[in-house]
């Protein structure tokens, strides 16, 4: 009777222990799980941590309520202003309602990346290819609106669409590079007349103030010729007044002049006194101080003309 007992002790606490064993289940801290039983949803969504369910009749699926992140494939498309561009994304979504991922869709997950595929292509369709390359920001809100609306009907929520990559055509990336290279051209060409213009002004405001002071011309033209000449690798032409070489030349005359009139005077004093020689002499001098001038010096200018 005793060992009657006993075995029937040890075969419920086995079947106990398997029954435990069959019900218990533990949900993480990031997941919810959803209970079926018989086929039917139950009220209570279980919550983290350990939970019992009666094996055989309920059926408990559990639901990651985590941020996922979904690389979106490569879509290729016609954008608004005819070129065909390949774009990619990423799509960042989690659950929030775990029964209604559970019951209103078979695979939420399959179904939040077909319909970024469908989103991504439709706009593509509606954007510029401007819009794709600098007003990024724009359409990934645009993106996330649209696949927010069926999605909220999933349990399931859009936290953010990024748009990762645009891929051009060997074609319009040169095209492009075309473009940029005569953007900058004409931004240089801008730069440098304004800058011409500038320096014009300054210039007409330096010839006024020196148009009062024309030595200031001078001084300038000096300046000019030292910032020249320290490169030392060029040949040096500077404008010369030709009343200063004809002033120069008189001067030259002039001193030739009194030289021969010395010369003169000297050999004078140096020949002995006699009566012919005396007399030409005297004459030779005479001639050359009150009578008329050697031949080489009746061209020259008298003192008061030379300037």
């Amino acid at each position: 009777m005793v060992e009657e007992l006993v075995t029937a002790g040890v075969a419920l606490a086995s079947v106990g222990a398997v029954y435990l064993v069959a019900a218990a289940r533990v949900v993480k801290q990031y997941e919810r799980g959803v209970v079926l039983r018989l086929g039917r949803l139950a009220s209570e969504v279980r919550g983290p941590g350990f939970t019992m369910i009666v094996p055989g009749i309920d059926r408990m699926r559990k639901v990651n309520m985590q941020i996922v992140t979904m690389p979106v494939p490569a879509q290729e498309g016609i954008t608004r202003d005819n070129v065909t561009v390949r774009v990619d994304a990423v799509v960042y979504f989690k659950v929030v309602d775990a029964a209604d991922a559970v019951i209103r869709v078979e695979d939420y997950r399959f179904a939040v990346s077909q319909m970024a595929q469908t989103s991504l292509r439709s706009i593509i369709g509606k954007s510029e290819l401007d819009d794709l390359l600098s007003n990024r920001e724009k359409l990934n809100q645009g993106l996330e609106l649209m696949m927010d609306s069926p999605a909220i009907g999933w349990g399931v929520t859009v936290d953010r669409v990024e748009i990762k990559d645009v891929s051009l055509p060997e074609t319009m990336k040169r095209s492009m590079a075309r473009q940029a290279e005569a953007t900058r051209d004409r931004r240089a060409r801008v730069i440098n007349a304004d800058a011409e213009l500038q320096a014009s002004k300054k210039l007409a405001e330096a010839a006024l103030a020196m148009s009062d002071q024309p030595a200031a011309l001078q001084l300038r033209l000096l300046q000019t010729v030292v910032a020249v000449a320290a490169e030392k690798n060029s040949t040096l032409v500077l404008p010369f007044p030709v009343e200063l070489l004809r002033f120069l030349e008189r001067s030259g005359l002039q001193a030739q002049a009194q030289t021969a009139a010395a010369e003169a005077e000297r050999a004078a004093g140096r020949r002995p006194a006699g009566p012919a020689r005396s007399g030409a002499s005297t004459a030779a001098v005479e001639g050359g101080e009150g009578g008329a001038p050697p031949p080489e010096l009746e061209d020259l200018p008298d003192a008061e003309e030379l300037p």
